[in-house]
């Protein structure tokens, strides 16, 4: 079935790469991405920086530049950023803003209203967000009231999955990433989330996974198609993500 990879990693030591709480990740640059997903049918996808990326936009724009135009970026930046610098970036293909809160290297939480509303207002980016589910309760005012979010790596927890579902209910969209790197279950939460929202779920490879106990699989393609009919899976592996980043 054909693909929009939502979420996965280039990192190029031709650009500067940062150790993030003790780790260092390991060189994997357009190149090997092409060669590591070529018996699959992606159509297109996002590019999302990592912690250990920090606010570096060049790797960004050169990987983008490399991909073509059916990808997209998912990028880090100072709520200091000028709105110059926003349209800059937007018009070399970038979509989207992200805060990792589970790794660091993002702006701070803090800033998600003030930020995420600008970068809407000034060019239509949703925000991104790598959070333990568990922690969402805190935050849920705020997110239920912003324009477009979602939600990194099926929000990571079986303990935060109620507090997700509440978003989801509310249009928060979510990524069907990372199963390898998750506590909960993927099934279950996978059901739950498209029974309260077909639209919400959105598939990536994650590649190159970094730290996470399991790399990514094609059994991971395969779990959602034995899921669900070929309509919603179509939804799940393509048509959700690429609405969203290309809407």
């Amino acid at each position: 079935m054909r693909l929009f990879d939502s979420h996965f990693h280039i990192i190029d030591f031709d650009f500067p790469i940062n150790e993030n709480q003790g780790y260092l990740p390991p060189s994997y640059v357009v190149d090997d991405y092409k060669t590591g997903t070529a018996n699959l049918d992606v159509l297109g996808g996002a590019i999302v920086s990592g912690s250990f990326q920090g606010f570096d936009q060049e790797y960004l724009i050169d990987a983008l530049k490399q991909m073509g135009p059916t990808f997209c970026g998912v990028t880090q930046l100072p709520f200091t950023v000028t709105d110059e610098e926003i349209v800059h970036l937007h018009r070399h293909g970038v979509k989207a803003l992200r805060f990792n809160i589970k790794r660091g290297g993002s702006e701070d939480l803090s800033k998600l209203d003030y930020f995420a509303r600008r970068v809407y207002d000034l060019v239509g980016w949703h925000s991104e967000l790598y959070i333990d589910s568990k922690e969402l309760s805190e935050i849920a005012s705020t997110i239920e009231k912003l324009p477009a979010i979602s939600i990194d790596h099926l929000g990571l927890s079986e303990e935060g999955l109620p507090h997700l579902l509440k978003l989801v209910d509310k249009g928060i969209r979510v990524k069907a990433t990372g199963f390898g790197r998750v506590e909960l279950n993927v099934k279950n939460a996978l059901k739950y989330i498209y029974e309260a929202n077909p639209d919400a779920l959105m598939f990536g490879t994650d590649l190159p996974s970094t730290r996470a106990k399991r790399h990514f699989e094609y059994k991971d393609i395969e779990l959602i198609q034995e899921l669900f009919d070929q309509q919603a899976a179509d939804k799940i592996l393509y048509m959700n993500a690429f609405n969203w980043y290309f809407k």
